[in-house]
């Protein structure tokens, strides 16, 4: 009984850090300087609307896009833009 216990407790730990985890990198990738924002949305756009396109949604900086694509995350083994042409050179 106790081992199973300790299976269900570490089962539980793991999924509350991938929650987490999950929860950080979308805060990350919508941290784009107001500037540096390209529209995701259109006039009127509702904040729902925006993030069921899985964009950004900011009201708080005036003359810039709220919604707005979030910022790409870098890996080392993959440019930017790379991933559009991972298939171009298979055969």
């Amino acid at each position: 009984k106790t081992r199973m216990e300790h299976k269900v407790f570490c089962t539980l730990v793991i999924t509350m850090i991938l929650g987490l985890s999950l929860l950080t990198q979308g805060e990350d990738t919508c941290n784009v300087e107001p500037k540096k924002r390209v529209n995701c949305g259109w006039p009127g756009v509702t904040e729902q609307e925006c993030l069921d396109k899985k964009c950004c949604f900011d009201t708080t900086v005036p003359n810039t896009p709220w919604c707005f694509s979030p910022e790409a995350i870098e890996t080392d083994d993959v440019e930017p833009g790379e991933h559009c042409n991972s298939n171009s050179n298979s055969t």
